[in-house]
């Protein structure tokens, strides 16, 4: 098998359905998840026999960002690299949250809200802040997540693991 090489502003096809692909882009490490990579989705997709620009991709409308492990994903077939981009968006607006709440044996996660959260900037410092406020609700879960959960969150819009909710 032929060794992946991934770098920052790297591009990726995942194929959404047998007649449309979507785009991500890795656009950092956050050394404050673990080194883990960070990808900025986007919204559009294509149809499968376009030829679309990097330059395209990148103008688009980014659906969410989240932390994942890139090179097990084009191990495993999820998405293949198609590219690289210098223009990394803004980064300074990029938020994740977390709760100490996950994984908690005893949180009954279809009825339970947790009350208590930290949220944090690409590289940054965590703050504990609570109750998520309104300037802390769009954040996205800022957990490493495997590959098929970020296709899965392509396709569906939604993601496919058990997280505690914040209202």
């Amino acid at each position: 098998m032929k060794r992946v090489i991934t770098k920052i502003g790297d591009i990726f096809e995942v194929k959404i359905s047998d007649t449309s692909k979507g785009y991500f882009q890795y656009i950092a490490d956050d050394m404050s998840q673990l080194n883990s990579a960070v990808i900025r989705a986007f919204s559009k997709r294509y149809s499968i026999e376009s030829d679309v620009s990097l330059d395209e991709i990148i103008a688009g409308k980014i659906d969410f960002h989240w932390h994942t492990f890139i090179k097990l994903g084009v191990k495993m077939g999820f998405w293949i690299k198609i590219g690289n981009h210098s223009n990394l968006g803004n980064l300074d607006n990029v938020m994740f949250r977390d709760t100490p709440d996950y994984g908690r044996l005893n949180f009954n996660y279809e009825y339970d809200v947790s009350k208590s959260w930290n949220v944090w900037k690409i590289n940054g410092l965590r703050s504990e802040v609570g109750e998520l406020t309104n300037e802390y609700k769009k954040a996205e879960v800022g957990i490493v997540l495997p590959a098929d959960t970020v296709v899965h969150r392509m396709k569906t819009g939604k993601h496919d693991f058990v997280y505690p909710r914040f209202e």
